[in-house]
């Protein structure tokens, strides 16, 4: 039996007819291969980033970021202003957050949601506007929406009941008027994993629609709140907008019963738009997706005879995901017998679900390209495999590369900008990498990475003076 015929290889993964070839767009714009066959990103080499920064290495093209920043707010605002309303971009932070990324989509005209404390510093600190901000979160402590509030934040995305009570008693205690959207499970979810679809009943984000309902007439006896909107977000990794047409028609269902309370300005569709992470993946463009929403909303708000209210959306991964590259180095190489008697290399890296946790947690699929050189070898069924001790430890399940992969080859990791340093780990004691930005054939470290003795550092039971100072490449 050939390994196209074999339960080992998925059915959407082809032997590619040139292994050395960086498909768009998985791979950032910028990503080509030079002379001597490696590959340059934002007009670096990858030699010159893994001598300056060490491996494994997270590498993030500033002007990729910049560019899906760009798009995805002229595509939400043109589709917008063909219905004479007004649309805000918010960056989902959660997908990745440094103060430097901050700068940058707020450059680009962004807003940013965060969810935790921590994201609402980062954010804060890259220089955006509180008044610009959305906190999300289905368990936001009181201390977390003391600070919030402190700082004037734009608006906090209640989730439960619990919430209101505790965000009205605050803003009562510093006499203002928090702007608040409630957070409605539709009952419409992502065709995705389990764990990526928000919109089902039995999880733990959000009200019920009935129990919506309720959530703003509560809202709206409280002085000290104001209720701006409804707000849902059907899942992650979504490639077109059917899904989001049938969670308008619901929540604008809802708008309108809610409208006979009062005004209510803003309608926030979520995010979660997808990008391609292998050469089968095929997102619609982005300005599809925001005609397909915008089109809806218009169409059910037309039905009802009532005015569309302005929207708002959460784009995370597509503004980043395809900018990032992660940098490993090949340690070690071994062919093994798998199911049916076919043979499958496994590709050892010096990185592995400490910096990539989604294989892990989703079983998501990735690619990846030997950059140091280009090779003329047969395409091998491939497993590339982390360094940690867990079997699951996978960061591309199935790919094809060279058959001569070998030691000390650099293998690099596309559309990785989402969700791998923001779920990366200390796993095995191992220290999380530098992130390090390129831009015009330059290289700057964003997020400085950790070390040996950073790990050891938090550890009360060793003393500072045993610590044995591990460099982890350039900090510059």
């Amino acid at each position: 039996m050939s390994a196209s015929h074999s339960a080992l290889v998925p059915e959407w993964l082809v032997a590619p007819a040139e292994a050395n070839e960086l498909v768009a767009p998985v791979w950032p714009t910028s990503a080509r291969r030079v002379d001597d066959g490696s590959v340059e990103i934002g007009g670096v080499s990858v030699f010159d980033l893994r001598d300056r920064f060490g491996t494994p290495l997270y590498v993030l093209d500033e002007d990729e970021v910049r560019a899906h920043a760009r798009r995805a707010r002229a595509a939400f605002e043109s589709a917008a202003a063909r219905h004479g309303i007004r649309a805000r971009v918010y960056y989902a932070g959660k997908a990745f957050l440094s103060a430097e990324v901050v700068r940058w989509v707020v450059d680009e005209g962004l807003a940013v949601d965060v969810c935790t404390r921590g994201e609402l510093e980062v954010a804060l600190a890259g220089g955006a506007e509180p008044a610009r901000l959305g906190f999300h979160g289905n368990n936001k402590s009181v201390s977390e929406l003391e600070r919030a509030v402190e700082v004037g934040i734009g608006s906090v995305v209640v989730d439960s009941p619990i919430e209101i009570e505790r965000l009205a008693a605050i803003a009562d205690r510093r006499g203002l008027v928090q702007s608040v959207l409630v957070r409605v499970r539709t009952g419409v979810h992502a065709e995705t994993h389990a764990f990526l679809a928000t919109a089902h009943e039995d999880q733990k984000f959000g009200f019920s629609l009935s129990g919506a309902a309720d959530a703003v007439a509560r809202i709206r006896e409280l002085p000290s709140l104001r209720f701006v909107g409804l707000h849902a977000h059907i899942g992650s990794q979504i490639f077109d907008s059917s899904g989001f047409r049938e969670s308008a028609a619901r929540l604008v269902d809802l708008h309108a019963d809610l409208l006979a309370g009062g005004e209510i300005p803003l309608l926030n569709v979520g995010g979660g738009f997808g990008i391609s992470y292998t050469s089968v993946d095929d997102p619609k463009p982005i300005e599809e997706i925001a005609d397909g929403i915008l089109d809806a909303i218009a169409e059910e708000c037309a039905v009802r005879g009532i005015p569309m209210p302005d929207v708002a959306t959460e784009p995370g991964r597509v503004i980043v995901g395809q900018a990032g590259v992660t940098l490993y180095e090949v340690g070690t190489v071994k062919t093994v017998t798998a199911a049916e008697g076919l043979d499958r290399t496994y590709v050892s890296v010096d990185g592995g679900m400490s910096d990539n946790a989604r294989p892990a947690l989703y079983g998501a699929d990735f690619s990846a390209r030997v950059v140091s050189r280009v090779s003329s070898a047969s395409s091998a069924l491939t497993r590339v495999v982390g360094r940690h001790c867990e079997s699951g430890d996978i960061v591309v399940d199935a790919e094809y590369l060279p058959a001569d992969v070998a030691p000390g080859d650099l293998l690099g990791v596309p559309a990785t900008g989402a969700y791998c340093f923001s779920l990366a780990s200390n796993y095995n004691y191992t220290p999380r990498p530098p992130v390090v930005a390129v831009r015009d054939g330059r290289a700057r470290v964003i997020v400085r990475g950790e070390t040996v003795d950073d790990l050891l550092a938090r550890d009360a039971g060793i003393p500072a003076s045993t610590l044995i100072h591990t460099p982890h490449g350039d900090t510059e």
